[in-house]
């Protein structure tokens, strides 16, 4: 919504709002209760094993893909978009990132661990962690088929093709695309991919569109070159103290 829609936005009485509130209410209920289908769904899915032994760099040495779960039985995995010799992680896939930490410790308490997985070498990625002041585990899969078995990287082979096998079907090409991957281990260790989501549905992680959505302009992304034109580093967003958009200065 732009600022000439919001300043001729009609204004009504106490009741008529209270009476249209509901009526979206009862739209929004809808809403939870297919969410919550869904999510019976994506539970309901068949497991595939996993059956590659895959040793990631770890910041404590070498390790394989069962050691990631640190005693829990489920492993949630950010696909970061960090390709080797990349100046710094996607805005995109920091954006998604930024929210980890705080809910870190709520998924440990749900018996989920939460780990980052980039192809580029480990010491790459410690310095760009350390740049954002994350503290959440992220590993490097350097040298493993990890993100090329779960299609989130691609060889120059693949991207001069022009598109590559992605999101369950074909999509523009590019070297690395973000994604969310899900695996279980079992009491005899193991391993099962559960679920994967890629595209939009990586939004999960993006808990500030959640409340975007709650506000009179919403994600304010209709005038930008793509949707998430206007996310930066966290470290790299100009001071906003007007009350305007803050991809203001960015266009």
């Amino acid at each position: 919504m732009n600022a000439t829609n919001i300043a001729s936005h009609p204004v009504v009485s106490k009741e008529r709002w209270t009476a249209e509130r509901r009526t979206l209410l009862a739209h929004e209920k809808e809403l939870t209760r297919l969410r919550d289908q869904i999510a019976r769904e994506r539970r309901a899915l068949p497991w595939e094993r996993v059956e590659k032994d895959y040793v990631f760099d770890a910041p404590e040495g070498r390790r394989k893909l069962a050691d990631l779960f640190e005693g829990r039985s489920q492993l949630l995995v950010q696909h970061f978009m960090l390709g080797p010799g990349y100046e710094e992680g996607c805005p995109s896939c920091s954006f998604m990132a930024d929210h980890l930490d705080g809910m870190n410790v709520h998924l440990a308490h749900r018996d989920v661990t939460v780990l980052v997985v980039s192809r580029a070498p480990l010491a790459e990625i410690e310095r760009f962690r350390q740049r954002m002041g994350w503290k959440f585990k992220w590993v490097s899969s350097f040298g493993n088929a990890f993100n090329r078995d779960f299609h989130v990287s691609f060889t120059p082979e693949e991207v001069a093709k022009g598109e590559v096998d992605y999101n369950y079907g074909k999509w523009p090409a590019n070297d690395e695309l973000p994604g969310i991957s899900v695996f279980y281990k079992d009491d005899a260790g193991k391993v099962f991919h559960t679920y994967s989501t890629f595209g939009r549905g990586v939004e999960v992680m993006m808990g500030t569109y959640n409340l975007l959505d709650l506000t009179p302009k919403g994600r304010d992304e209709q005038d930008l070159p793509h949707t998430m034109a206007w996310v930066r580093h966290h470290d790299r967003y100009e001071p906003s103290a007007s009350g305007g958009s803050c991809c203001a200065s960015h266009t």
